[in-house]
């Protein structure tokens, strides 16, 4: 399949990696593909970009969504977690809680939400009416594969900023992917 990507698809593939790294995720989520194409300068980047989904935001906005350790609901059952964290820091050192095993610095494995995501990339391209040649994975249609796959991080950290996979799909135009 990663034959029929364009380079700026690739490129997408490569930053999904290094997002992960950077997090220190075990693997490429799909909120990772969202992060990369917050970085892309192709059709799925200009995409974001048209509804104000910058790389900033788009980090921003995932840190807010996607902590395991939820203040809100912490609170409601009794739990500071400002002082479970003080504790914690205090025993382990600074950053105890968000530690996470050891940067790697090799292959990151797609998580299966990713690898459906890119599968859906393929359907995106096949279901438009081009000829069979220009039917090649860009990165539009790398956003159009990962909205299809419906992930909860990634449509939390769309509502956040403002947008959601529909408003999106909009813009994309063409096939849908599911």
């Amino acid at each position: 399949m990663f034959e029929r990507f364009t380079d700026e698809a690739r490129r997408v593939v490569v930053l999904a990696q290094e997002e992960a790294r950077d997090l220190q995720a075990e693997k490429i989520e799909p909120v990772h593909l969202l992060l990369a194409l917050t970085r892309d300068q192709g059709r799925g980047g200009d995409v974001l970009r048209a509804v104000g989904v910058d790389p900033d935001g788009g980090r921003a906005a995932l840190l807010r969504s996607g902590d395991p350790l939820d203040a809100d609901a912490l609170a409601a059952v009794g739990i500071d977690l400002d002082q479970v964290r003080a504790a914690a820091e205090a025993a382990f050192g600074p950053g105890a809680l968000e530690r996470r095993a050891a940067e790697r610095s090799g292959h990151i494995a797609f998580a299966d939400g990713s690898k459906r995501a890119l599968e859906e990339a393929l359907r995106y391209v096949l279901q438009l009416k081009t000829p069979r040649r220009q039917r090649a994975i860009d990165s539009g249609a790398v956003l159009a594969g990962l909205l299809a796959v419906g992930d909860p991080l990634v449509e939390r950290v769309l509502r956040r900023l403002g947008c959601d996979a529909e408003s999106l799909r909009e813009r994309l135009g063409g096939a849908s992917a599911a």
